[in-house]
């Protein structure tokens, strides 16, 4: 959940998991507590609170999108890497012909 290591005796700035972030988060959108007791209760700031729920209701409509045109663009990326792939591969196989004939 929170990381917090300490170096030369200077506190580190906290990181917080996704899993923990939508959580709170979520918490924060149903509105059953105002942000100051959500903050109290998972000790964090408030504008954290207010920025992660921000970025969660953002970000929701792309859970409910067309999966196809996901896919889609994740094969293309795929493609393209692929095709990167061979290309090197081709031309360190060439090389390697070279130097061994």
């Amino acid at each position: 959940m929170i990381e917090n290591q300490k170096k030369k005796g200077r506190s580190m700035r906290k990181h917080y998991s996704a899993e923990f972030k939508a959580r709170v988060a979520l918490e924060a959108i149903k509105g059953d507590k105002i942000l100051s007791e959500l903050a109290s209760h998972y000790e964090v700031h408030p504008n954290l609170i207010r920025s992660w729920k921000k970025k969660l209701l953002e970000e929701m409509s792309g859970i409910f999108s067309d999966k196809r045109k996901r896919e889609k663009k994740t094969n293309e990326d795929d493609k393209t890497r692929l095709f990167e792939e061979i290309g090197r591969l081709k031309v360190e196989n060439d090389w390697l012909k070279k130097i061994w004939t």
